[in-house]
């Protein structure tokens, strides 16, 4: 996949980071820290500029956000689960995946949408609840756009500064990939077992 990521951008620059972005946001399994660690690298030997890199980026990763707020606002999360069981091997999506989101969103706001645009996997998925509770749609677009921005912004200026070792940080971010799906499952497994035993309380 990260051949065929970099082919595209090589061949079609800004409008390919914009696509690849607005697909990734919707199709989670694409990563984004190939495809703008690759363009920071792309800005040092062409025509591409950082600041150009970061607008396509972001812009591709709000209407991305646009469209699954708007798969959440027609598909409730009864819905979702069943779409995931029937296309979760093409999506590489587990109704787990869903709860998360939407369990993050309940407990911890709006600001959730800010927040999870910088965690791996949840910064797609946390745009789906948003929609679900109707949540206001302008502040929706200011948190998805600041949070992608600081997102886009840091992985772009990281493969601009890395130059032809842009890759090296692609395994830092499997890493730190890895290790936010650690937390969430620690605090999944937190919740089950303090929820049992305040039942048995």
């Amino acid at each position: 996949m990260e051949q065929w990521i970099t082919d595209v951008m090589s061949e079609f620059g800004y409008i390919g980071v914009f696509l690849l972005i607005a697909l990734e946001n919707v199709f989670p399994p694409i990563p984004s820290e190939v495809i703008l660690t690759f363009g920071g690298f792309m800005t040092t030997y062409s025509a591409m500029t950082v600041p150009g890199v970061i607008i396509a980026s972001t812009l591709g990763s709000v209407v991305g956000a646009i469209i699954l707020y708007f798969i959440g606002y027609w598909v409730d999360q009864k819905r979702m689960e069943r779409i995931i069981v029937r296309w979760g091997r093409l999506l590489r999506l587990t109704t787990d995946d869903v709860g998360k989101a939407y369990g993050w969103f309940s407990k911890h706001g709006v600001w959730t949408v800010f927040f999870c645009r910088m965690v791996p996997l949840l910064r797609s998925l946390i745009s789906i609840p948003a929609g679900s509770v109707r949540m206001n749609f302008g502040l929706f677009l200011v948190l998805t756009t600041v949070g992608s921005l600081i997102w886009n912004v840091i992985l772009v200026m990281l493969g601009a500064a890395l130059g032809e070792s842009w890759e090296s940080i692609v395994a830092v971010m499997d890493t730190y990939s890895n290790v936010v799906y650690a937390l969430l499952a620690l605090a999944v497994i937190g919740a089950v077992v303090w929820f049992f035993m305040r039942k048995k309380k």
